[in-house]
């Protein structure tokens, strides 16, 4: 099972690479950061097909987007100075509270 968990987070961190190449593409106007935009997204979900094989897919989805928003959030604040307020440091907080209370679930 950690094998298995190990794929959600390499996923999510594949994700999160897509994401911040997807801003970089600047709507797809660059074709590089376009193409390494499909490739990651196209490796994060063969990742997390893999995971699901072992683990239960609620348990594996919610970690996934929640690593990858959670990751997403902090590569907007570190590369591209995109800044959270208050409620979206609750968002957070609601995502991380929902994971957890899926993960005991599951």
């Amino acid at each position: 099972m950690s094998w298995a968990l190990g794929l959600v987070v390499l996923a999510a961190v594949l994700d999160i690479i897509a994401n911040l190449f997807l801003k970089k593409s600047n709507a797809f106007t660059h074709k590089g950061y376009t193409i390494g935009c499909i490739l990651m997204v196209w490796a994060a979900f063969t990742a997390l097909m893999f995971a699901i094989q072992t683990l239960p897919l609620s348990v594996a989805y919610s970690t996934w987007g929640a690593v990858g928003i959670i990751g997403t959030a902090v590569g907007g604040y570190v590369f591209f100075k995109e800044r959270l307020g208050a409620i979206g440091y609750v968002g957070i907080a609601l995502v991380l509270c929902a994971v957890v209370l899926l993960n005991l679930e599951g």
